[in-house]
């Protein structure tokens, strides 16, 4: 058995779908960040864990070919990136394995995992940022929350922010600090800034400081807006969100605009949005821009197809589509989303795209009971993935077609092993690197509904075609 402070060199054996290295110790697994695969390195024993041993890096023995050092020096404490000491191509190489491991252990036999699209800007794409303050003895401290914890980490630059935003992040807490605005502490119930949210335009340039509290209550909270102001004219709206709950979840339910408008706007694929605090927006605004077009491609539209763009939040994946079709219909439960939606339409003169706030899979089953005609579905659910009661009433609206993009595609895979035993084939799941030193990727695939006769046909002539491909 293994102790804590025990220090021992391992040959890393693989490294798992969070980033992770695993070594081995006779049959004890012990987990370590900062390593790559085939590397020796000496680590410290921390912790016994249920599926074996946590370690800390102490340093490199034997280092991969596909070893870079890390340009952070907060990397192995913060929890944000997973694969900075990776170089970018292996990252991609890594990301397309993983996800081709879990189609194989899968019963998608016949979908094949295409070449990762990787990012032309591997650092500074996040347009969105979460700060998390706290104190302790030594006093007030903001940063990310160290990983698996809710300890603060320190941290005033982040690599994966623009310069800018850094800025702003380090003016921010300094007029914290000066103000003495007291951060949340969760274990004693106390103070009152628990996060600041901050979102980018990445072409319109525009800010938004959203300044999560544990009440409503804000002592300095006039002259926190009037510094804000002075300082920084590039920040268009400020709004306080009133989080209550003892929960990881940032974002309360009630809004307080303290400057501005509420939201700011931002450009994508041509079209103007209307992006509000809650709102959900994709963080690489390039990287959206090559998925989307990937995506809308694979539907070889003919326009006059009826559309429906399900967990759809302001509309952007509609209104890109919209003007290549005879009609969208977006369904998203975020009520302020659906407004954001609206009034982007309105904004962009999309005239053939309509809104529903409703829960998705409810609607489906409302859409299936009544017999509506749908041609596409396109959806873009949370990490979680979609429902059963969803793809069941998918299943019985029959659309020719169905879209589906992911940042998860474990539980992509999940229901479209479900969506395949109704029907629908897909033979290709192409990813694009959203999110470069993480260990996360987008995925699309694409499904056609095949009759059982046809589909027979086939699955059989794809299964000769894979063993002719395999033989050579």
């Amino acid at each position: 058995m293994l102790k804590a402070g025990q220090k021992l060199n391992v040959r890393i054996a693989y490294v798992d779908d969070e980033g992770k290295g695993i070594a081995y110790d006779k049959r004890d697994a012990i987990m370590v960040s900062g390593v790559l695969a085939d590397e020796v390195a000496e680590v410290q024993i921390q912790k016994r864990l249920k599926q074996g041993y946590s370690a800390r890096l102490g340093k490199i023995v034997k280092p991969s070919k596909n070893r870079c050092e890390p340009v952070c020096p907060l990397f192995l404490r913060c929890g944000s990136c997973h694969l900075q000491h990776m170089q970018m191509n292996a990252q991609a190489d890594w990301k397309q394995a993983m996800v081709e491991r879990m189609v194989k252990e899968s019963s998608l036999k016949d979908l094949q995992v295409q070449n990762v699209i990787t990012a032309t800007n591997p650092y500074g794409y996040r347009n969105k940022i979460i700060i998390g303050f706290t104190r302790d003895k030594q006093g007030v401290h903001a940063g990310f929350y160290e990983e698996y914890s809710h300890r603060i980490v320190p941290m005033e630059d982040c690599l994966l922010h623009d310069d800018l935003s850094n800025q702003l992040i380090r003016s921010l807490i300094a007029m914290v600090k000066k103000l003495r605005i007291e951060p949340y502490q969760e274990d004693r119930k106390k103070g009152i800034l628990r996060h600041i949210l901050i979102r980018k335009g990445a072409v319109s340039g525009q800010i938004m400081i959203v300044l999560i509290t544990s009440q409503s209550a804000f002592p300095a909270r006039g002259q926190f807006v009037d510094q804000i102001r002075k300082e920084w004219p590039a920040v268009k709206t400020i709004i306080q969100n009133i989080n209550h709950r003892s929960t990881s979840i940032v974002l309360g339910s009630e809004e307080k605009v303290l400057f501005g408008s509420g939201y700011i706007e931002d450009e994508l694929c041509g079209n103007t949005y209307r992006i509000s605090a809650s709102s959900f927006y994709q963080i690489n605004h390039e990287q959206t821009e090559v998925l989307y077009q990937k995506a809308l491609s694979l539907l070889e539209t003919k326009g006059n197809e009826t559309v429906l763009d399900t967990y759809c939040g302001i509309g952007t994946i509609g209104m890109t589509l919209a003007p290549h079709v005879k009609q969208v219909v977006g369904v998203e439960l975020n009520k302020q989303a659906v407004k954001d939606a609206i009034q982007n339409a309105k904004r962009n003169h999309v005239d053939n795209i309509r809104f529903v706030a409703e829960d998705a899979s409810v609607y489906m089953q409302k859409l299936a009971a009544s017999r509506q005609r749908v041609d596409v579905v396109i959806m873009d659910p949370p990490r979680s993935g979609s429902t059963h009661q969803f793809i069941q009433a998918c299943a019985q609206l029959k659309p020719r077609a169905i879209l589906y993009i992911s940042c998860n595609p474990k539980t992509q895979i999940r229901d479209l092993e479900v969506f395949k035993s109704k029907g629908y084939v897909s033979d290709k799941m192409y990813l694009v690197d959203l999110f470069p030193q993480t260990n996360h990727v987008e995925s699309i695939s694409f499904s056609i509904f095949i009759k059982d006769a046809l589909r027979s046909i086939f699955l059989n002539f794809n299964n000769i075609m894979n063993d002719r491909v395999y033989k050579k």
